[in-house]
């Protein structure tokens, strides 16, 4: 015989207190747990959105990241002749560029951080056919002029359109905003690849990477067997998509590991606080289990009738932990990337998938703290708690 799920439901109403303390709990640690996850989220999507699957990126063998790389004009010119790289009326879509790092105050805290601040060929929005200038214009050939990512200006002072700007040595004044649909580059400062190298004084026509256009996701075997094999070179390339994940995996790891362990010290103690609940109702209701088994109600359904008192109060506590961090979606922040040295904004991703594993790991917290209360209770004597005042 099966208990009444009204039963169990009328139960958690008339000791409300003590439910409410679990589900403020296991609401607390779902919603830490949830809001972790989607800070690790919103940084690798905004990496991995920052490339193209018809990209490839091609940087000095062995140099595992821009700033490691070093790739002469000679190099350059050969990655335009190779097979793959897509023409345009300009000629080969492809863009050498320069990478500096460059310290602003933050709007926030006044305090300085790291911008990375790329150079460019003209023809960078070409072989980055998704970024659009939103404002202003693109900057021209030879001029120290900037153009910058949309989250610049909200996060560093000093960039809105038309301001003038001190760094490397060089005055440079700002004549537009790009929109790169959420991508890292929205935090980057765009300049001319010459300019930029003369301000900074670095040899000349000596680039950190260059990007290559293709002419489909499918021409990148071909384009690499052809770079690789070229005696003329000593060069790596891979797919842009591939490399900017590879630059998300040190932050996203750390984010993951550490709000995992601040997860499952808090659901540790949202474990004993159900544990707490459902003894506390075991003791309260030993009179009201011992009748219903007198009764002829089974020991599986008493266990049964328990485990599902403790997954009510997890379920609720699992909503309202993923209610309260809804708002947090598409929350921008930022933090250094430790791969490229340097600030990058970006915004938290609640998901779908993000939340249903929250409600997984509350019906999982729920599950520990009333499986042991459960099986107490049925296996209570039934002639002993019938005879208790």
């Amino acid at each position: 015989m099966a208990i009444p799920l009204a039963y169990n439901l009328r139960s958690l109403c008339v000791r409300w207190s003590s439910t409410v303390v679990a589900v403020i709990g296991i609401a607390g640690t779902v919603g830490v747990f949830v809001a972790m996850l989607a800070l690790a989220k919103g940084f690798k999507t905004t990496l991995t959105s920052s490339g193209s699957p018809r990209n490839a990126i091609v940087l000095r063998g062995g140099a595992t990241s821009e700033m490691m790389s070093g790739i002469s004009l000679d190099q350059e010119r050969v990655v335009e002749d190779l097979p793959g790289v897509e023409r345009g009326p300009a000629g080969p879509l492809v863009s050498p560029e320069v990478v500096v790092i460059a310290s602003f105050p933050l709007k926030a805290t006044g305090t300085d951080a790291n911008v990375q601040v790329r150079g460019v060929s003209p023809k960078a929005l070409a072989v980055r056919d998704s970024i659009h200038i939103a404002s202003g214009r693109f900057f021209q050939p030879g001029l120290n002029e900037l153009v910058v990512g949309r989250n610049v200006a909200g996060t560093y002072a000093g960039f809105d359109l038309g301001n003038t700007v001190k760094f490397g040595g060089g005055i440079w004044t700002v004549v537009g905003t790009f929109d790169a649909g959420g991508s890292a580059f929205d935090s980057e400062l765009w300049a001319d690849a010459n300019v930029l190298s003369a301000v900074y004084k670095r040899p000349t026509n000596v680039f950190q990477s260059v990007t290559a256009r293709l002419t489909s996701p499918a021409a990148f075997n071909h384009f690499k067997d052809a770079l690789t094999s070229d005696p003329r070179v000593t060069l790596d390339t891979q797919p842009e998509l591939e490399y900017y994940a590879k630059q998300s995996r040190t932050i996203t790891t750390l984010i993951v590991v550490l709000g995992t362990m601040v997860a499952v010290v808090m659901g540790i103690g949202a474990v004993f606080g159900a544990l707490n609940t459902m003894y506390s109702a075991v003791a309260e209701r030993s009179r009201e289990i011992a009748t219903m088994r007198a009764l002829g109600f089974r020991t599986g359904s008493v266990v049964i009738s328990f485990v599902f008192e403790s997954l009510c109060i997890a379920l609720v506590g699992g909503i309202v932990g993923c209610v309260a961090v809804l708002p947090l979606n598409g929350f921008t922040t930022g933090t250094m990337n430790w791969q490229t040295f340097s600030h990058m904004a970006f915004a938290f991703r609640v998901t779908p998938e993000l939340l249903a594993g929250g409600i997984v790991f509350a019906l999982f917290m729920g599950a520990l703290g009333g499986i042991p209360p459960a099986v107490r209770a049925a296996n209570a004597p039934i002639s002993v708690a019938l005879r208790e005042l």
